[in-house]
Parts: structure tokens; sequence; C-alpha cells
């Protein structure tokens, strides 16, 4: 190994362990809140994460729960068995597409999404308050084009084209929300 080649292999080094640091101290927090916030619904955080992406998507395939839910197809056939199981779900295929198998919530499901959203309480959350003293002196929370940028490289365009579809989805809800019924704007407390 020359020399370039060593300072190539020590950069990539630190900064996957960075990064594979960071990823998991930030993750750690999130799933405690996730969990905790959810916790009196009796669902864990791949049954949440699937009933927020089947809300947003309105008729995803598994594949497209896997793939947005960054989880294995069979993790997420699973967990939406176990949801269609107890009522928050229905399976179906479609004429033209026999190969997927399709998830819809139920107006149960959708009632206990909801559910859920309203009783968010943003002093729970640590992350959202860890970074809060950024927003008091910059005016914004952190943002993430270089992140989104790897994420894009990671997932590709795919990955991203939901991603952005259902934020901006979820973006318009809470502003609607808001508008009618503060509460509901993550300002629960």
């Amino acid at each position: 190994m020359n020399k370039e080649q060593l300072y190539n292999f020590k950069e990539a080094m630190i900064y996957s362990h960075k990064l594979a640091q960071i990823s998991k101290a930030l993750w750690k927090s999130v799933e405690k809140d996730w969990q905790n916030w959810i916790k009196d619904y009796g669902l864990n955080i791949n049954e949440h994460h699937i009933l927020w992406i089947a809300y947003h998507l309105e008729g995803a395939s598994i594949s497209d729960i896997a793939k947005f839910g960054v989880m294995h197809v069979s993790t997420a056939f699973n967990f939406s068995k176990k949801l269609e199981e107890q009522g928050y779900l229905t399976f179906s295929k479609k004429e033209d597409d026999k190969r997927n198998t399709y998830i819809c919530l139920t107006p149960k499901g959708e009632e206990l999404f909801l559910q859920t959203l309203s009783t968010y309480d943003t002093s729970q959350f640590s992350i959202y308050t860890a970074s809060q003293p950024i927003k008091d002196l910059y005016g914004r929370f952190p943002e993430f084009p270089d992140l989104m940028f790897i994420i894009r490289n990671l997932y590709g365009e795919d990955f991203m084209s939901i991603f952005n579809k259902l934020e901006d989805k979820f973006e318009a809800e809470m502003n609607a929300a808001s508008e009618d019924e503060p509460e509901l704007a993550g300002t629960h407390s």
C-alpha cells in the first residue's frame, strides 16, 4: 500500500466510523422516543411506520413499504399481516399486477394512525429538543442536503421520489391541520 492508498484507507475508515457512530447515536434516541410515543397504542416502530407509509401512499405495495420503510420485504409483509389481523389494513391484488400485494388502511387503521399523530408531544422527543437551540440561533433546524445526497446514492431515485412525495404531502397536511386544529400541528404538550 503506497502513501496515497494508506491516506485514502485511513480517511475512509475514519469517515465510515464517524458516520456509523453518529447514525447509531441518533437512531438510538429516535428509536427510544418513537417507542415511548406509540407504546400506549400496542404498536411497535415497524407497525407504526407501515401505518404511516400506507396512510400517505394510499395503496402501497409490500415492496414499496419495504423499500421506503428500509426493511426487508418479509419484515414488511409479516408486520403488515399482523396489522391486517388487528383490522388496521387490508391486502389486495390489482387486476393489472398480480405479482405484488398491496395494502390499504382500513377506517380503523386510519383512525389509529391519526390518533397517534394527535398525541405527538415535542417535549418528549429528544432529537427535537436537542435541535431547538440551533433553530433558536439560526432560525431553522439543521438541514440535510449532504445526507440526502448520500441516501440518494444508497437507495436510488425511486426512494427519493417517494421520500419527497411523502414529505410534501405530510407538510401540506400538517399546514392544513394547523389552520383547523393547532393541536395536530405538533404543538401538543
